[in-house]
This record gives structure tokens, C-alpha cells and sequence, in this order.
């Protein structure tokens, strides 16, 4: 794994899912099979894989004290094609100094990980305005979250630190995309955990490798996912949890 410093020219940019999303870093160390932010290589000058690099943008919190002067306040999402949480965050804490320059300028954040060690930053979710906190939970399955997501938190763990950051007060939400085989199960494992819950099918072909190696292809149909979808949300509206698809 290749680790650089860097020194990134912007930080808060504009996003087609929220007005605004930071990456603190480029490149993850989750490498998820199916990841769609595997285009950003081209972008970085790397000649290794994705996955087994990431540039961490040193100067982010001194870029942000200035961006967010300039630009009107509206939701961040933290973060888009990196886990802002990966294991190096624990290390050099870009993304927990973002959070406290956002709240303290009373700025709605979307927190999306896929790691317990968010729950480290409970002091400063608590402290925002309209602050959120979720976790991209793929599958009930932790044998097939093994096939797809090798280096990822278990789902167990994901689980487990999501009732926690309900349970202190914050928002919290699933984003269970891409939907998984095993995603059936997730209802009841989410039940009083979160407050709602966004679906999508895998629409990248990245890990199409891995359904023809395991002999999974049929969850990678149209079909699939259309039952997948419909019973996800008949289950979860059962359950009082708003579910987006």
C-alpha cells in the first residue's frame, strides 16, 4: 500500500447527491470489489491499483476554514469516493478536524462509512446542526460481505456501531448499496438502529468477476433486484423505517 501526503488545491466541492461533498483522502483502503470510484485513478497519476494507494490531503482542514467562508452554507456529505474513516483516519484525523470546522460553522453534514471508527468523533456528531451518521451495509451476510468487501469492517461490527450512534442521540441511516446477495436479512438486523434507509441495485460491472466465481449470477439480475427492492421496503416500512429506493 502506497501512502502520500498531499496537498490538495480545493476541499469542499460541489456534488451531484449532496450541494457539497470532502474527501479527505484519495484512494481507500476498504478496496471494495464493486467500488465505482475506481475511475478517480485516472485522475491521480497512479500506476498502482485502486486499493492499493491513498493520498491524504494534509492541508483539507486549513482549505476549508477558507471554503467555507466563501460559499453559502448547505449539507456536506462525508465523503463520496473514499471512506472517510478508512483505517489512516485513525491516525491522521483530517476528517475528524472537517467535522468540528463544520459544526462550528453550523453546517448540515451526511457522514457515510463504513467503519466503527467513526463512534471515536461521537463528541462532535453530537455537536452539529442536523448532523447525520450512516453506514453502508451491503449484505446480512458476512461470508458474501468476505467476497466483496475483503478489507472492509465486518457486518457484525457495522451493526453493532450503528445501534451505538443511535442510541446517543444521533440520526443515523443504512445505505445499502450495492444490494448484496444476503441483503434479505437486513431489516430485522437494522430494526431500532436507524431512522431510514436507502436502496440501490449494483449498477457497475466491476465485480461481475466475483458473481461468475462464486456462481452468483443470478443476483446480479434484473429480476433480482426488483424482488430484493420490493420485499426490503415492505419489511422495513413494517418495521416504522422510511426506506428511499
Amino acid at each position: 500500500m502506497l501512502i502520500q501526503e498531499i496537498h490538495s488545491k480545493s476541499i469542499l466541492c460541489a456534488s451531484k447527491i449532496y450541494p457539497y461533498v470532502i474527501n479527505p483522502y484519495t484512494g481507500c483502503q476498504h478496496n471494495c470489489l464493486y467500488c465505482y470510484a475506481h475511475f478517480m485513478r485516472r485522475f491521480t497519476g497512479h500506476k498502482e491499483p485502486w486499493g492499493q494507494f491513498v493520498d491524504v490531503k494534509i492541508n483539507a482542514p486549513e482549505l476549508l476554514r477558507r471554503e467555507i467562508l466563501r460559499k453559502k452554507p448547505d449539507r456536506v456529505w462525508v465523503s463520496g469516493v473514499c471512506d472517510p474513516y478508512q483505517p489512516l483516519e485513525a491516525q491522521y484525523k483530517i476528517t475528524r478536524q472537517c467535522l468540528e470546522i463544520l459544526a462550528q460553522n453550523d453546517w448540515p453534514v451526511t457522514v457515510q462509512t463504513r467503519s466503527p471508527l467513526v463512534l471515536r468523533d461521537l463528541d462532535i456528531l453530537r455537536q452539529g446542526r442536523q448532523f447525520e451518521a450512516g453506514f453502508s451495509v451491503t449484505t446480512a451476510d458476512d461470508r458474501i460481505r468476505g467476497l466483496f468487501e475483503p478489507t472492509a469492517p465486518p457486518i457484525p461490527e457495522r451493526i453493532r456501531a450503528l445501534g451505538e450512534l443511535h442510541q446517543a442521540g444521533i440520526h443515523t441511516y443504512a445505505m445499502i448499496a450495492p444490494m448484496l446477495p444476503g441483503v434479505e436479512n437486513l431489516p430485522e438486523l437494522l430494526a431500532g438502529k436507524v431512522e431510514y434507509v436507502r436502496l440501490d441495485r449494483m449498477n457497475y460491472h466491476d465485480a461481475d468477476w466475483v458473481y461468475r466465481k462464486y456462481g452468483l449470477q443470478d443476483k446480479r439480475s434484473d429480476e433480482y433486484f426488483a424482488g430484493a427492492q420490493a420485499l426490503l421496503c415492505a419489511k422495513f416500512v413494517h418495521l416504522g423505517i422510511e426506506c428511499r429506493a
